[in-house]
């Protein structure tokens, strides 16, 4: 009842671009508020939150690392929600996950139940 398709990763120098999608198939969460977010792990540390969108797209939420060069959207008619990245740092490197929960959107609590994709490369040389 939910699937989560991550696309759009790869590598990049410092200072590149790179627009990562999501195709979001959520029925589990039929009648209820969510929110799709993106989340990142880099080896050896613990998986972070980055950006969020709500269940309408009234809102959305960004980690302050990343204020400012990214941006999250959504196209509800494709069902997809997409990050778009600007000013790349080799430290925004790591796999990047969509995941979806339950309203409000949480970005800085790891342990709320989220379901998850599987997950795209970014890697971001000097």
């Amino acid at each position: 009842q939910v699937r989560l398709v991550e696309s759009g990763g790869g590598s990049v120098q410092a200072g590149g671009s790179l627009r990562l999608s999501c195709t979001a198939s959520i029925y589990g969460y039929r009648g209820r508020r969510y929110c799709i977010s993106w989340f990142r792990q880099a080896p050896g540390k613990e998986r972070e939150g980055v950006a969020a969108i709500t269940y309408d797209g009234s809102a959305t939420f960004y980690s302050a690392p990343v204020k400012g060069r990214f941006t999250i959207s959504r196209d509800n008619a494709a069902n997809t929600v997409a990050l778009q990245m600007h000013s790349l740092k080799p430290e925004d490197s790591g796999m990047y996950y969509c995941s979806v929960e339950v309203f409000p959107c949480d970005l800085a609590r790891r342990d709320k139940t989220r379901d998850w994709g599987q997950g795209t490369q970014v890697t971001v040389s000097p």
